[in-house]
């Protein structure tokens, strides 16, 4: 079982990092799926069906963000992922547990779970992550990100997690992305990677 609150997988990715006709193809699916979904015999075949539209969706979005036919590399600089990964950590400072989180090349992928009661809404947590883990990454990279560029696509995406065992799951799915991409060995410890027990 999980802890009391809300538990989260995060992904943050690079600007310009899917091609924008597929990412609008993509998300037209989601929309229809979700559509589709509403239309079951019981709330619980819709909820279920929704819910399956949300993974369906971000397997291909991820499939998508592996590939790496467009946009910046910037993850790959060890400096900016230093960056990233501290303030990752730093959530935890403020009450956020974050027992796993991945980065690989042009995306980041974390799980987050915020206790019940928390005091510091999940929303402004990640609104304040992407600011602050944009500005460094801005000051590392020092004029090779144009100024009117964004450094991460503007919109955040988040699954909810619901269960324990989706959690162990989707941890052995972030844990296992750097082999699968056959990424170098580098991209297996930190600052790439790191877990820990949920508490």
């Amino acid at each position: 079982m999980l802890p009391p609150g809300e538990t989260i997988l995060l992904t943050l990715r690079l600007a310009g990092s899917i091609p924008a006709r597929a990412g609008r193809e993509l998300q037209q699916q989601r929309v229809a799926a979700q559509e589709a979904a509403r239309t079951a015999a019981t709330a619980e075949e819709a909820q279920a069906a929704h819910r399956r539209a949300d993974k369906r969706f971000f397997a291909e979005f991820d499939a998508l963000l592996d590939t790496a036919k467009v946009g910046g590399a910037y993850l790959e600089k060890e400096k900016i992922a230093e960056a990233v990964a501290g303030e990752l950590l730093m959530l935890e400072e403020q009450g956020l547990h974050v027992p796993c989180f991945v980065l690989t090349f042009n995306h980041v992928h974390a799980v987050l779970h915020q206790p019940a009661g928390h005091a510091l809404s999940l929303y402004k947590a990640l609104e304040l992550l992407h600011q602050r883990t944009a500005q460094q990454a801005r000051r590392i990279l020092r004029g090779q990100l144009p100024r009117e560029a964004d450094f991460w696509h503007s919109s955040p995406h988040e699954l909810p997690i619901l269960d324990a065992e989706e959690l162990t799951r989707v941890q052995a799915y972030l844990l296992g992305h750097a082999a699968r991409l056959r990424l170098p060995q580098r991209y297996h410890e930190w600052p790439y990677q790191h877990s820990a027990s949920m508490r």
